[in-house]
């Protein structure tokens, strides 16, 4: 493949608790290694039925708070019809669809265009698979 697409994946781990992981570094080195001073898109891939991702403020409640509205919007209980795994696995599967597991965000001159709260994370709800990619691809 050219120069003008370059992948990498994550490996990463969640634990055993709902999380909001930023990948924000991650982006960064990324992007250091692969666009330096080049114009284009990133994308960053979740490839699992019960995580996303997401682009907000971290470290001031935000990711709190976006845990707690999802676990409002999709409580962990046995209303769901999908039930193998942990109680309330379900809604997990639905999390995509509020969350979705792709964002695509600027690169200019080799560096992310994030705003200045901004932040790239992973969203995983599910306590039962704590091992996780996300699929970084930089297209110029």
């Amino acid at each position: 493949m050219s120069d003008s697409f370059t992948t990498t994946v994550l490996n990463i781990t969640t634990g055993t608790a709902e999380t909001v992981t930023d990948l924000t570094r991650a982006c960064e080195e990324f992007l250091t290694r692969t666009a330096p001073g080049r114009d284009g898109l990133l994308n960053v891939f979740v490839p699992h039925a019960t995580a996303g991702s997401a682009v907000l403020e971290t470290g001031a409640g935000s990711d709190d708070d976006l845990l707690a509205a999802l676990h409002h919007l999709l409580p962990a209980d046995d209303r769901w019809q999908h039930r193998h795994g942990s109680p309330g696995h379900g809604r997990d599967h639905v999390l995509p669809a509020l969350v979705p597991p792709h964002a695509t965000l600027p690169v200019i001159g080799g560096r992310l265009e994030l705003g200045t709260w901004q932040s790239v994370c992973l969203v995983d709800t599910n306590i039962s698979n704590p091992n996780r990619q996300v699929r970084l691809s930089f297209l110029s």
